[in-house]
C-alpha cells in the first residue's frame, strides 16, 4: 500500500511511533487526536500491512565497545541473479555486516560494518569478505565521525509533498 493510501492520522501514528515506539497506546491516541480503541486498531492494521516492521531500541554501539564503523564497497565478478542472491545471503549471515545495499554503477554492494576494533574488522575482511566466492574486490572507508544519524523517515517532507499533490 502506497503512502498516499494512508490517511493523515495513519501517517501521524507512524511518525509518533517512529519518534517513540515505547509510548502507550493511550498516549499515542492522545497525540494523534483519537480515542484509544480505534488507535490500537489502526496500529495493528499498520503492522499487518507491513508499514511497521518492528520495534527496536536505539543502542549506542560505542558504549558497548563497538569502536569501529566501516563502509565496504564490494564489486562482484558476476551479477547474475543467483550470484547476487548468494552474496546477499552471506551478508545476512555475517554478524559484523549491519546493512547491505545493492547499488547501481561500478560498485555492486555497499556494506555498513561494525567491529569492536580494527583487528576484528581486518580479520573479517581478510578471512571472510575477500575470500567469499564471486567477490572481485573490496574498497573500505573507515568512519572518522558521524555528523548525522537520523533513523526512520522524514514524515514532514512526505506530508508537504502530499499536500502539494492534493
Amino acid at each position: 500500500m502506497a503512502s498516499n493510501k494512508l490517511d493523515p492520522i495513519d501517517r501521524q501514528i507512524l511518525a509518533e511511533l517512529q519518534a517513540d515506539g515505547r509510548m502507550t497506546n493511550v498516549e499515542l491516541a492522545h497525540r494523534v487526536g483519537i480515542s484509544a480503541p480505534p488507535c490500537l486498531r489502526r496500529v495493528r492494521t499498520l503492522e499487518e500491512a507491513g508499514y511497521i516492521k518492528g520495534y527496536h531500541a536505539d543502542i549506542d554501539a560505542r558504549e558497548l565497545g563497538f569502536e569501529v564503523q566501516v563502509f565496504a564497497m564490494v564489486r562482484l565478478t558476476s551479477q547474475a541473479e543467483a550470484d547476487l542472491a548468494l552474496f546477499e545471503s552471506r551478508c545476512r549471515a555475517w554478524p559484523l555486516v549491519r546493512e547491505c545495499h545493492m547499488l547501481n554503477g561500478e560498485i555492486d554492494f555497499i556494506l555498513k560494518c561494525v567491529a569492536p576494533d580494527l583487528s576484528s574488522f581486518q580479520s573479517f575482511l581478510t578471512g571472510e569478505l575477500l575470500k567469499a566466492e564471486n567477490v572481485a574486490n573490496v574498497k573500505t572507508s573507515l568512519v572518522i565521525r558521524v555528523a548525522k544519524d537520523a533513523p526512520g523517515l522524514p514524515f514532514d517532507v512526505l506530508e508537504g509533498r502530499l499536500k502539494r499533490n492534493a
